[in-house]
């Protein structure tokens, strides 16, 4: 009965919202997504009986390389809902698409040994179709922040009926474990942040000029004018310092650049010069943020100076950087908690921690993830 009323209210928002989909394909950011989600242009269904793995963004679907390094790569079946988590998908497999919205799979969707679902993609339908076509469904790197569990739990006999069809979740943490038990997840093993497991390499050695450079990496609207601000400060005291603003989103980089325009400093975008000789560089490309973490001193990470939820800090951990990070990192408190030294302040403290820049530590990984029992298991249906 419940997959039949859902069934059924997935089409009548689909037919609804249909209008208003065609007017926003016009946005530049969705001339592709839109119209192969919810038009199933060019967005053909992925071959049978492989093993499927489901990501949102550009940074999930980098997070799994260490999974699909251990699947042969003619059974490797990969989807996204981002552009940025599709630019990525694409380097592993050319069988790769966007997830259609959720009415559409009932055509789409063909038989896989394995649906392996990244984090939070709670998607009724996804799950439901591919268990009732054979498919073993499994979520990993499940986690349930502080902030959202108790939005979960107002709707807790939605996710119960989720849960009835995911045979097997790999949560990060006890706590996310007991969380999603709650919720009516079963077979719930801990392994960990798998973001842990395996982090990115750098793809190309980039020349570092200045004696101080600082990264402000995966930085989100209303970050940049706080670290632009801080920066303007620091740079009195450190003439020789570079900053290289990271955003994470492509649509917003000619916005950013308006910002950098405003103040009195040299920069360039890194698509026109890829040095690091201004006094700001501005990163308008993806896959490069390693590449900077590289030859950073202090990383500035984006997205917990507003309640986003933080991002990776073990990417530049890795690399021995100094970081500072909002308070608002709810979504990576056990990365957090897998690395010491990184400084937690408040926004308007950025500037001060920031010209206290020499008695901060270098941040160093002390915990790593273990995807063994992962890896087991999708090997059992090969």
């Amino acid at each position: 009965m419940f997959f039949f009323i859902y069934t059924l209210l997935s089409f009548i928002i689909y037919l609804i919202a249909f209008p208003f989909l065609i007017l926003f394909s016009f946005k530049t950011k969705y001339t592709v997504s839109i119209p192969a989600r919810f038009f199933l242009w060019k967005n053909k269904p992925l071959k049978p009986d492989g093993i499927w793995f489901h990501s949102c963004s550009f940074g999930e679907a980098k997070a799994i390389l260490p999974l699909v390094e251990q699947i042969p790569h003619d059974l490797l079946r990969m989807s996204t809902t981002t552009q940025t988590g599709f630019e990525a998908i694409q380097s592993y497999t050319e069988e790769s698409r966007y997830l259609p919205f959720e009415p559409l799979l009932f055509p789409w969707l063909k038989p896989q040994k394995v649906l392996v679902v990244m984090e939070a993609e709670f998607w009724y339908l996804l799950f439901a179709l591919a268990q009732k076509r054979g498919a073993k469904t499994v979520l990993i790197n499940a986690r349930m922040s502080d902030r959202s569990f108790p939005k979960y739990q107002k709707m807790a006999w939605f996710y119960r009926h989720i849960f009835k069809h995911i045979d097997e979740v790999y949560a990060q943490t006890v706590l996310d474990k007991e969380r999603l038990e709650t919720l009516g997840a079963k077979n719930v093993v801990v392994t960990g942040n798998i973001k842990l497991s395996k982090l990115p390499a750098i793809t190309r050695n980039l020349e570092k000029y200045s004696a101080l450079l600082v990264c402000a990496a995966s930085t989100h609207e209303g970050e940049e004018e706080i670290i632009l601000e801080a920066f303007k400060s620091f740079k009195k005291e450190n003439k020789d310092a570079t900053l290289v603003m990271v955003p994470r989103h492509p649509e917003r980089f000619d916005n950013v650049a308006e910002m950098i325009q405003e103040m009195a400093y040299s920069w360039h975008r890194f698509s026109e010069d890829t040095s690091m000789d201004d006094d700001i560089v501005l990163v308008d490309t993806l896959g490069e943020l390693v590449n900077v973490y590289a030859i950073s001193d202090i990383v500035i990470l984006g997205g917990a100076f507003e309640p986003i939820g933080g991002h990776n800090a073990a990417e530049a951990a890795q690399f021995g950087c100094k970081i500072i990070s909002g308070k608002h990192y709810f979504n990576q408190k056990d990365i957090f908690s897998a690395i010491e030294g990184i400084a937690v302040v408040e926004a308007s403290n950025l500037s001060r921690r920031l010209s206290q820049h020499a008695l901060l530590k270098p941040c160093k990984i002390v915990q790593r993830t273990d995807i063994s029992a992962i890896v087991k298991s999708l090997q059992e249906v090969l």
